[in-house]
């Protein structure tokens, strides 16, 4: 067993859950297991926070929970514990970008999700997803409480530019990274999962090198970074696997729940569910 590890925090979409986001009852006895060890289990994503909710019953979530990637967290309650938000003239660089790269902008504030078109690819998906609607306006409309922006195309050469391109044009002003390779996620600059784990360990007060991290996308070598231990999905790029320390099997393979079982609790148990 790894007795140095105090708190696990994971990504949701591509680790903790399936491609088809679901939460299998082998990841549900993984998180009781780490409970039944004294080891705590958080969850960060790029969704809502609302949008992570059917999590907080099955796994007894009792921690703070990081949505928009630390843009906003919340109490399992949703009482608001902290947000961090773009600024006016941030959002409207940042939606120039998207739009001139030829990708959609969604804009999120603290309580809505705006598109400009239900139709756009990967809306559906998303409202499926986060399990509420988005409301449909002229996103430039809604710039004064932002607290993340996305830009969304199926070309992912194309998002790997945008990606890129914004965080030349922010540089350490604000956070630009891919959450999916169709989604670039910009937020604050204090508003990234490596800034969720500095957050955790402040506010639970165990020192980062005890947190153990989970994720699968570039994103989340943020929080590899700053944790003291880092498991990459398998299914996850050359990139990120080679930031992290362990890499377990892919989400469709129990993945989160047989990292969870060798590197964390030590127990060598890769049994299906």
């Amino acid at each position: 067993m790894n007795t140095t590890t105090k708190l696990v925090l994971a990504d949701v979409d591509g680790t903790l859950v399936t491609r088809d986001k679901i939460l299998t009852p082998r990841a549900i006895r993984a998180v009781k297991a780490l409970r039944e060890r004294g080891i705590g289990f958080a969850v960060t994503s790029g969704r809502p926070p609302r949008g992570m909710a059917m999590l907080v019953e099955p796994l007894a979530l009792d921690l703070p929970i990081a949505g928009f990637n630390g843009g906003v967290l919340v109490k399992p309650d949703w009482t608001v514990i902290e947000t961090r938000t773009l600024t006016h003239d941030q959002a409207e660089t940042v939606l120039r970008l998207i739009r001139d790269h030829g990708a959609d902008p969604w804009v999120y504030t603290s309580k809505e999700w705006f598109v400009g078109d239900a139709d756009a690819p990967h809306v559906a998906r998303e409202q499926w997803t986060v399990k509420f609607a988005p409301e449909v306006d002229d996103v430039t409309r809604h710039l004064d409480d932002v607290v993340k922006i996305t830009g969304v195309s199926d070309d992912a050469d194309l998002m790997q530019r945008l990606e890129r391109d914004l965080q030349e044009a922010l540089g350490e002003t604000a956070s630009a990274a891919c959450s999916q390779p169709y989604y670039v996620d910009v937020t604050n600059r204090d508003a990234n999962k490596g800034g969720v784990v500095e957050t955790l360990a402040r506010l639970l007060s165990i020192p980062a090198d005890a947190i153990a991290t989970m994720g699968d996308q570039p994103n989340d070598i943020l929080m590899f970074r700053k944790s003291g231990m880092s498991i990459a999905m398998g299914q996850a790029n050359e990139t990120v696997r080679k930031a992290a320390q362990f890499v377990s099997t892919s989400c469709e393979e129990e993945g989160f729940a047989l990292g969870i079982e060798r590197y964390v609790l030590g127990s060598g148990d890769t049994s299906s569910s």
